[in-house]
């Protein structure tokens, strides 16, 4: 591990959504706050509550304070923290905090903002959602340019913006956000491991060692772009009639595709070993969005020695070598997508070799190195 800085500091995170939820932003917070604390940091975490049981805790350098949410409507998993600009003024001045980090934007996010500028504490921030293009799959398009410019004035109120691709950095520069700074994610190559390959799972999906399973890992939502992966399936199925088609990941938008496709697996949410079980057992994983801020998917699949086919940005251009460790189509091209699927299906040395030269990639993709960049990004941001 590479300390950059032995002073501890005090760190406040404000952000609507945090473990026991499941989404990239969730654990990738958890993992940098985890981290943090193990540095030797104070570590604060403003949150929602997320069930009636939720309460205020302080446990050694780790203290998370609850506060009122609503489950957002189309997410019952999810929350949204209410505007407390008045408690948090009241929480700060009794200590405060040498760098207030807001990881989302919403009311929550809101009050920190307003609450820390009022008190003069050093702010940095994250952007992690890409609200121009969900809100095209949930059909109020013209939203996006106030979004952008509510998003805009929100980020420039902070000393940085930290973004995990450089795709994401030039797309806010090129909107006018101010000092956009990269914060890259890692994987954990331990969880996410091809030696977590399980005969078993297989069997219960019904293949055996030699036939094709394909995988799509993540919500189950209209933004995610599933219909491009069961379009993909299907092309590969007719090459191989035996294949099978497994979803991790619940949401919105399950029930009316087991409806449609009751032949397929549906897994639902998967944590810790289990979801590293469920990847190593698959052949291909398939990620069909074009949504992202990253991607933490592509790089778990990595990970899990999968031949990975994603489109060309975030994550995919980031790390996969077209050809070599995994298949990135172009941004613009879904036909190409489902034509690389169908190659790798015709091709299954070809789809080991990938998914181990993929697993040599995501080795090198380790935590210790991001929580480096996350130090010093903070402390720049103290520092002013």
């Amino acid at each position: 591990m590479t300390w950059l800085y032995h002073v501890a500091m005090r760190l406040t995170l404000v952000t609507e959504t945090f473990p026991p939820e499941i989404n990239g932003v969730a654990m990738t917070l958890h993992r940098l706050t985890t981290a943090m604390v193990q540095r030797g940091h104070e570590v604060q975490i403003v949150r929602p509550r997320q069930s009636s049981e939720d309460r205020d805790s302080v446990e050694g350098n780790l203290s998370q304070v609850v506060v009122p949410g609503v489950s957002l409507p189309r997410y019952r998993g999810l929350h949204l923290g209410l505007p407390c600009g008045r408690r948090l003024r009241r929480l700060w001045r009794g200590q405060k905090p040498e760098v207030v980090h807001i990881a989302t934007e919403g009311p929550l996010g809101l009050s920190a903002l307003r609450a820390a500028t009022k008190l003069g504490l050093p702010l940095a921030s994250s952007y992690h959602t890409n609200f121009h293009t969900y809100f095209k799959h949930y059909g109020i398009g013209p939203l996006t340019r106030p979004m952008f410019a509510f998003m805009r004035w929100f980020h420039n109120r902070t000393r940085v913006t930290m973004v995990p691709s450089h795709d994401m950095r030039d797309l806010l520069r090129e909107h006018g956000f101010d000092n956009v700074a990269i914060l890259a994610r890692g994987v954990d190559g331990e969880l996410f491991n091809p030696s977590r390959r399980d005969a078993n799972l297989r069997k219960q999906w019904g293949a055996g060692d030699d036939d094709l399973v394909v995988a799509y890992v993540g919500r189950v939502a209209a933004e995610k772009n599933i219909p491009l992966a069961v379009e993909a399936f299907e092309a590969m199925r007719q090459r191989r009639p035996q294949a099978k088609f497994v979803l991790v990941g619940d949401g919105p938008a399950r029930a009316a595709l087991q409806a449609k496709h009751p032949g397929y697996v549906f897994a639902g949410m998967q944590r810790g070993e289990e979801l590293g079980r469920h990847y190593a057992s698959a052949d291909v994983l398939l990620f069909p969005s074009v949504t992202e801020t990253f991607g933490n998917v592509i790089t778990e699949g990595m990970a899990s020695g999968l031949c990975v086919l994603a489109f060309d940005y975030a994550a995919g251009r980031q790390h996969i070598r077209h050809g070599e460790n995994g298949l990135i189509a172009p941004l613009d091209d879904p036909g190409r997508f489902v034509s690389m699927a169908v190659e790798v299906a015709d091709d299954l040395e070809r789809v080991r070799r990938l998914g181990a030269a993929a697993r040599q990639t995501a080795q090198d993709i380790t935590w210790d190195a991001i929580v480096d960049q996350y130090e010093a990004h903070l402390r720049q941001t103290i520092e002013g």
